[in-house]
This record gives C-alpha cells, structure tokens and sequence, in this order.
C-alpha cells in the first residue's frame, strides 16, 4: 500500500480528501503546515505528497522545493484555487508533478495520483517526458507563429547560441527542442536542465559533474549535464536562477569549451550547443547585479519569443485539437469536438497559465465528458466566473491592451498601498519580486 503525505490546513477538507484516497487502497498522513512535513517524510515511506498551496506558515511552493531539495524522488501534486493559476505553473517549472485546482474532482484527484505514484521508476520517467511533451510541433496559421517557424529555419542549422524569451507555458521547451531537431545535431543528446529546480549547493554537480568523494554525499564519479549533452544540446530553462558562481564557470564553459568536475584538477572538452530561455528581464537583472551581463551576451546570439496564448488566438483551435487528441488517447475517450459556447469562451478567456493551462483544462473536460463534445458543464466555473468578473463574456472584442491596461492600474495601486515598498508590493499581488519588476518594465511603471 503505497504512501501519500497530505498537507492541508482545512481539517475538514483533508478529511474528505484521506478518506476518498484510504477507500482506493492508499495509505495517507495528514497535516496541516509546513513545519510539520518533515517527520513524516523523514520517518515513513513517502511516495507522494498532495499540499493545498496556502499554508498557515508558508506555501505550496516552500512544501515543493523542500521535498525536491531533500526527497527528490518523491512526487508532488499541488492543489491551488484558479486564481493562483500562474503559481500553480510555476511550481510546474519548479518540479511538481502536476497541480489541481479547487473544487477538488475525485475522478482527477485519483487519475492524477495513480500517475503520480507508480513504483516503476523508468517507468515515471517515461510518463512524465510524455506528459511535457507535444507530439506534433504546431507552427500555427497567424503571421506571429509563422515568422517565429522562419526564424527556426534560420537558425537551426548554425552553431549560434540562442535564447529564447517568454511567459512560463508558453512552450520555450517545444521550440527548443525544434531548433534541435532541425539542426546537425538532431540525432545527438536534447538534455533539458530546469534551472530554477537546481539548489545552490548541487547546480555546480548537476551541470559540470563531480568526482567521488568530492563533497559529503558524493559516494561515486557523476557525469554532469554538458558532458551528457556532448555532439547535441542543452537546453538551460529559467537561467534567470542560476546562482551567481555558477553563472561564472558556465561562462568560462561557453568560452573556452571547457569543464572542470567539482573536486577535479582535470578539464574536459565539451561540444554542445546552448539554448537558454527565460521569463525574466535579464538585462534588468543585470543592472542589478544579479544576472552577468557578459554571459548574457554570450548567451544571446540569437533570440526568439515564445508569444503567450492570448497573442495567438487564431492558433488556439489548432492547440485544442492536438490537445483533445492526446487527452482522448491516455485517458481511452473518443470525444470529438467542443461544442460553440465552449470554443468561444476558449476564444475570450486570457489564459494566464498559457499552454499548460490550456492542456489540463481539456484533460479534465474529456476525463468528465459522458458524450461526444466538451459542453459547458466541463468547464471549472472558476474559468467562467474569471470572464464575468472581468466582462469579457459581453466584451468579445477585448484587446490585450485593455488588459495590460488594467494590470498596470492594479500594480501601480498596489505600490501606492504599501508606498512603494516592492517586496510588500509583490506578496499582496501574489508574484516574485522579479516578476514585479518585469511586469513595471514591461508596463512603464517608474
């Protein structure tokens, strides 16, 4: 009987939850902060832990990078309300297995943790590189999705380093992998490294390698990512996070095509090719000191944007079908079409959560779907309370300069609130502080 940690502060609500999950064969501990998930991971077989994202003493996102930090074989699924949809992406880049949003649905509670906790790790591994993967790389119809395929062409073939620009979701990853595939280096290693799931202490072992006895806990020779990635490509998600050390030996990397393990004298000859992608302003973090702008240059011979989903609306059909296909096949469904009112409130929603939102969006549709169209009743009536507390649904022809419009409103309230004190700015608007100042760059907020 396998072993979930649940961490939930409403009492009553984890009840129901270890309840449904001990009737479908699980064995479940329960508690209800951060502070008090450590004994049982430490003591018990953990294979999963489900945790609400807002804790009386921290978040769903410190539960995540503790357990990654120190259990990194142990799964985490976040539960999260729709209006911490982009959080609930984040803790994606960060190494959730997946997020669910509230109200809970038992069906994909259950489909979801029966995923989450199969024993066969090769199998898992497996599962999850299915599961972040698009089968068919869509280029789209608009003249924004077809000049970013032109310039995949054009650069795909070249030895250029590149970054790639863009919202969490909005697939870096995919387009990355593209340039790989269509490049000399096709057939040779795509090895993708999430930066911002790296700790500080081991992002130096996990990128260049380390020889036994290095540190404590270095029981054996490792190889680190560039030399795995040798004759293809690593892609460096989220770089942005990178420590600064680390930022300094991969510039000397990139310059000299060098590595040194950690605890050796040694340098061994690297051939790779760089992508890197990024949420964040580096240029910004730059000026701050916290990103290198030497290595940004050097990063940054070419860049591409990732446009975010409610850019590309005239590409979201084609991004509903490949996902309804997916979704059909892993969940053995046959539903075939959307009905009207369910592709046009696809049409007037923002997508927050870009890609990914959208992904799990229609998994869930087709999971509860008894005929053979998404209806209206599929859809969580937090998407759908979002458009009427937003009067989108009377506005169809609402631009994302309205849009921007009002964020900028709402954060330029905000810093008047708190005086202009950005870090109580970012926590009252549910974003990092880098996000904050990417959004005032991006808006014109002085």
């Amino acid at each position: 009987m396998e072993h979930i940690l649940l961490v939930e502060d409403d009492v009553t609500y984890s009840r129901i939850i270890q309840s449904f999950l001990e009737k479908n064969n699980f064995k479940v501990t329960s508690c209800t902060k951060l502070s008090d998930i450590d004994y049982p991971l430490k003591n018990h077989q953990i294979k999963l832990v489900v945790t609400d994202f807002r804790l009386p003493d921290g978040t769903g996102l410190q539960v995540l990078k503790k357990v990654k930090d120190n259990y990194p074989d142990v799964e985490v699924i976040l539960i999260t309300n729709y209006s911490d949809i982009r959080i609930a992406v984040k803790a994606m880049k960060m190494g959730a297995f997946e997020y669910i949003t509230k109200p809970i649905n038992p069906d994909e509670l259950l489909l979801t943790v029966k995923e989450a906790i199969k024993t066969d790790q090769n199998s898992k591994k497996n599962l999850k590189a299915s599961r972040q993967k698009i089968d068919d790389y869509i280029i789209g119809e608009s003249i924004e999705a077809k000049e970013l395929e032109e310039h995949i062409n054009l650069v795909a073939p070249t030895e250029l380093s590149i970054i790639v620009l863009g919202e969490t979701g909005t697939g870096k990853e995919y387009i990355s992998k593209r340039i790989h595939r269509k490049s000399t280096r096709g057939e040779a290693p795509f090895i993708a490294v999430d930066c911002g799931a790296l700790s500080k202490e081991l992002a130096g072992s996990e990128l260049f390698g380390h020889v036994k006895g290095a540190f404590t806990g270095a029981l054996d020779n490792r190889i680190g990512h560039f030399e795995a990635a040798s004759g293809g490509t690593i892609f460096l998600d989220e770089i942005g996070n990178l420590d600064y050390e680390i930022q300094i030996k991969l510039l000397r990397a990139i310059e000299e095509r060098k590595i040194r393990k950690i605890g050796s004298s040694q340098e061994i000859d690297i051939d790779v090719r760089i992508i890197a992608a990024t949420n964040e302003n580096l240029i910004g973090q730059s000026q701050e000191g916290v990103f290198r702008e030497d290595l940004y240059h050097r990063l940054n011979e070419f860049s591409l944007t990732a446009l975010p989903l409610r850019e590309k609306k005239k590409d979201l059909e084609s991004f509903c079908n490949q996902f309804l296909m997916e979704s059909n096949k892993k969940l053995n469904k046959n539903i075939k079409s959307f009905s009207s009112e369910v592709s046009a409130l696809f049409q007037k929603y923002p997508w927050p959560g870009n890609l990914r939102e959208l992904k799990n969006i229609i998994r869930r549709a087709v999971l509860l779907s008894k005929s053979e169209t998404i209806e209206i009743e599929m859809i969580p009536d937090q998407l759908k309370n979002f458009l009427l507390e937003n009067e989108l649904v009377q506005d169809a022809d609402i631009t994302t300069n309205n849009l921007a419009s009002q964020e900028k409103e709402l954060i330029e309230k905000t810093l008047k609130e708190v005086k202009y004190n950005k870090t109580k700015a970012a926590k009252q608007l549910g974003i990092d502080r880098k996000t904050l100042y990417n959004k005032m760059t991006k808006l014109g907020i002085d």
